[in-house]
């Protein structure tokens, strides 16, 4: 089949480079110039996509990174994975919009359209399809299949890749949801069919406000465990044990990515709008979870007192800028955050990441550098943000002075841990 899809990120890349590994083609299409020069070179900026996967993708070619509308046009199915960030608290859908004006004009009987960009319950039935429906005159269940399914992507996983990882499918009406089962059938090893798209859309935030919730409850304990003199990391090692009834989840800087920081906050939106009422453990979990950088901070400026130093003018080396080990997604990371507060308070603020390379908003007073013996014995404060297996842990112990740990990584005289 001829297949588009419409963003090339950290979700549309993976789908996109799959689907023409298993024989349709495809287009990838992207309105930004500079994404599509670098996969029409095949560079990937993807880490779950290597560049030698892109480059046989390219040379088949079975692949075309595009950023121009018309190659949209003859599309059998097209899916939408672009971004859905908040806007003063409330979903901004204006990509997801855009990209459903562009794909009405090409828009034919009996092809399939599906969303897999995270939103609020009833997107796709109440706004995606409504607009395809007027930019081509047909009818979604009458005359093209339209469904959702939720995008999965878990950067750097190495365990549970795209392939892997089980696709919830859904359609409005029972040829579509069997239009979107068999285009993902091609694709994936298992398919969750749902009944309808808002089971699918809720699912996808449910899995989302669980990891939210649980994050900001391991968070708290871990503030409260250190006033009470409590290790909490061996409490959680030791609860772990329990073969039942427990899950385990690690304190940390705060939470980023796509999902954590944003997409709770769509449920707890829909909740309010349509029934007027909080969804108060979200509300919860934001507020915990968003402030996690600041405490991050109060423990860098104790350990400065402790020493009788202020924050302005002491220097301090970040290590790990992503939101997630070995990975270079930086989207919502805490550690710019942290950064910006340290170098709002006078700080000479350094960071090393490996794996950051483009793309990085961070403020611009914030000095990149490697992680050498000089630059962690120069520093009076050395934050481990992100646990990078690159980093040389054993360096970093011998050379730093002070060392937060916000991952429990590390030991020693000089370590303490979030």
């Amino acid at each position: 089949m001829r297949v588009v899809v419409v963003g090339q990120g950290y979700v549309g890349l993976p789908l996109a480079i799959r689907a023409a590994e298993v024989g349709h083609q495809v287009v990838g299409y992207d309105v930004d110039a500079r994404r599509v020069k670098s996969l029409a070179a095949g560079e990937s900026y993807v880490e779950d996509v290597s560049s030698e996967r892109l480059a046989r993708a390219l040379e088949r070619g079975a692949y075309q990174p595009s950023e121009l509308a018309r190659d949209c046009g003859g599309f059998d199915v097209a899916v939408v994975t672009v971004p859905t960030p908040l806007q003063d608290g409330a979903p901004d859908l204006r990509y997801i919009e855009e990209s459903a004006h562009t794909l009405a004009r090409f828009l034919r009987p009996g092809a399939t359209v599906v969303l897999e960009s995270t939103t609020y319950p009833g997107t796709t039935e109440e706004l995606f399809g409504p607009i395809l429906e007027d930019g081509s005159g047909l009818t979604a269940g009458v005359d093209f299949h339209l469904g959702y399914s939720p995008e999965r992507i878990d950067p750097g996983n190495t365990v549970w890749g795209f392939q892997q990882t089980p696709k919830v499918v859904s359609g409005v009406d029972t040829a579509s949801l069997k239009a979107v089962e068999d285009f993902y059938g091609s694709l994936v090893d298992k398919i969750v069919p749902v009944r309808s798209p808002k089971e699918a859309e809720l699912a996808k935030l449910l899995e989302n406000t669980f990891r939210h919730v649980n994050i900001a409850l391991v968070n708290e304990i871990a503030m409260f465990a250190r006033h009470l003199d409590i290790d909490v990391w061996q409490a959680i090692e030791a609860a772990s044990s329990k073969p039942f009834g427990f899950m385990k989840f690690t304190p940390g800087p705060g939470v980023g990515g796509h999902c954590l920081p944003i997409d709770p906050s769509y449920l707890s939106w829909r909740v309010q709008r349509e029934l007027g009422q909080n969804f108060r453990f979200v509300e919860l979990a934001n507020d915990i979870n968003s402030h996690m950088p600041e405490y991050v901070v109060r423990r860098v400026i104790d350990a400065l007192n402790s020493k009788r130093r202020s924050v302005n003018g002491s220097r301090i080396l970040l290590l790990g800028l992503a939101y997630k080990k070995n990975t270079g997604d930086a989207r919502e990371s805490p550690a710019l955050r942290v950064s910006q507060l340290l170098l709002d308070m006078g700080a000479k603020v350094r960071a090393a990441d490996p794996h950051v390379v483009e793309g990085l908003k961070a403020d611009t007073r914030l000095v990149r550098v490697d992680p050498t013996r000089k630059e962690l014995a120069a520093a009076d404060v050395v934050v481990l943000l992100t646990d990078h297996d690159a980093f040389d842990y054993a360096m970093v112990t011998e050379h730093a002075s002070y060392v937060l740990d916000c991952r429990n990584r590390l030991s020693g005289a000089t370590v303490e841990v979030l």
